[in-house]
């Protein structure tokens, strides 16, 4: 098992990667992910659920009104809840994140 110093700087690395994001990492969204960590939440769940938010995000509309960049790992609170009561395979996320490259050269 990694120690919460390794889970939070991955989690936060992740983060800071996903697109529609800043990428600016505020004392919060480290103390988020140390909640996330002393909760047992895995991180790939964590991940799964980063790309499945930005997928949703990326894959709306081209003439919805635009959205605000996220500035918060707390707008994924809800979306990590999801993921971990989700009964989808990694193939699913690994398709998701496939998809998520497209969506984003194509932007």
């Amino acid at each position: 098992m990694e120690s919460q110093q390794e889970y939070v700087r991955k989690l936060l690395d992740a983060y800071r990667a996903t697109p529609e994001t800043t990428g600016v990492v505020r004392r919060p969204d480290r103390q988020l992910a140390a909640q996330f960590y002393k909760r047992g939440v895995p991180l790939i769940a964590v991940e799964n659920a980063l790309v499945l938010a930005a997928a949703r995000r990326l894959a709306r509309p081209a003439d919805a009104p635009p959205l605000t960049t996220i500035r918060s790992l707390a707008y994924f609170s809800p979306v990590i809840e999801e993921v971990l009561h989700l009964q989808a395979g990694q193939q699913y996320f690994q398709h998701l994140r496939n998809r998520l490259q497209s969506l984003s050269r194509a932007r």
